[in-house]
């Protein structure tokens, strides 16, 4: 009925509504590996409906998980180091404390031999003390500034050792948290050899097998993504410039002529896709093709989506003027 009606009303049909052979394709994505590796297993079959987050197939990880294992020892060692390094901390202010302490007692030795030595020179003249004694009060008073001087520096030795023990706990810190990146970036890999869907969709092919060695990047399976279907044809200039996006298109499939689909222009190519070796009559532009795009409504595509395969060929109806009702041959019409 469809092609006695093309047949008897083509001039009406090319004028309000253009037509153009197409086939029906989806968006394809290719579940591939990140890094090197072995695949161990692949749990979907072609042909397979999947569910986002499903896992399609696991690489060998084994040596993944040697080296997770090393770092978390390293990490380990590492913490124990950071431990280490803040009880030495610990026992260098301790030093640093009782050097101090030394200090304050040298402090105190000066000031009585100080004093001592002042008393001396006092009674030396008047015959008091004897000059021996002035001398033996020097001596002590010079020796307690060289003791201060000493445990001065103790204090200061000390203040060194705590700096250089803060030194270490940084760099067992720093350690700590390059092994802690290093057990991220490892786990991050191994989850990374579990292969999801990203989305809803259908498994087309198997491209590798389980044994297979892949490089980085190499796919392992290909899948359609069933909620972007559209199908693509061609229209020459003339009708071509009539089509915006969004303009109503009727689909009719060869394996099911009569179903009658609806779906939206999203994309209209804005070079040509056929183009005569040269160009410079209005005759030959004419014989420039565009590449366009028809999508199927996504809500329809769910409530079918068993039903839904690509590469089916059939026809795609593009009404150039919204004020033209579509023909009764070309009225919507859908499986129940």
């Amino acid at each position: 009925m469809l092609y006695l009606w093309r047949y008897y009303n083509g001039d009406e049909l090319h004028r309000y509504i253009a037509s153009a052979n197409g086939r029906i394709e989806a968006t394809e994505i290719d579940i591939a590996t990140k890094i090197a590796g072995r695949v161990k297993e692949i749990l979907v079959d072609e042909g397979d409906f999947v569910q986002a987050g499903q896992v399609l197939a696991r690489m060998d990880t084994d040596v993944l998980e040697a080296q997770l294992k090393e770092a978390k020892a390293r990490l380990k060692q590492a913490k124990s180091a950071v431990d280490i390094a803040n009880s030495v901390i610990v026992q260098r202010q301790w030093e640093k404390k009782a050097a101090q302490a030394v200090v304050e007692q040298r402090q105190a030795e000066v000031e009585v031999s100080k004093k001592r030595l002042e008393r001396s020179k006092v009674l030396v003249p008047r015959n008091a003390v004897s000059q021996q004694k002035l001398e033996d009060d020097r001596a002590s008073f010079l020796s307690a500034k060289a003791l201060l001087r000493a445990a001065e520096a103790d204090v200061a030795r000390a203040d060194v050792a705590i700096a250089t023990a803060k030194l270490q706990v940084q760099k067992a810190q720093s350690d700590v948290n390059a092994y802690k990146a290093a057990i991220e970036r490892i786990q991050a890999d191994i989850n990374d050899n579990v292969l999801t869907s990203p989305l809803d969709g259908r498994i087309q092919y198997r491209v590798a097998e389980p044994g297979e060695v892949l490089s980085p990047g190499g796919v392992v399976l290909n899948m359609v993504d069933l909620t972007d279907v559209y199908m693509t044809f061609f229209l020459p200039t003339a009708q071509a410039g009539r089509v915006a996006l969004g303009t109503e298109a009727h689909l009719v499939l060869d394996a099911i002529p009569q179903y009658v689909i609806p779906a939206r222009i999203s994309f209209v190519a804005d070079v040509a896709q056929f183009t005569p070796k040269t160009v410079e009559t209005t005759e030959e532009r004419q014989k420039l093709m565009f590449r366009i795009k028809a999508r199927i409504d996504e809500n329809l595509l769910k409530k079918h989506l068993h039903q839904v395969k690509t590469g089916l060929p059939g026809m795609a109806y593009v009404r150039l003027d919204p004020k033209v009702e579509w023909p009764p041959e070309l009225q919507i019409r859908l499986p129940e």
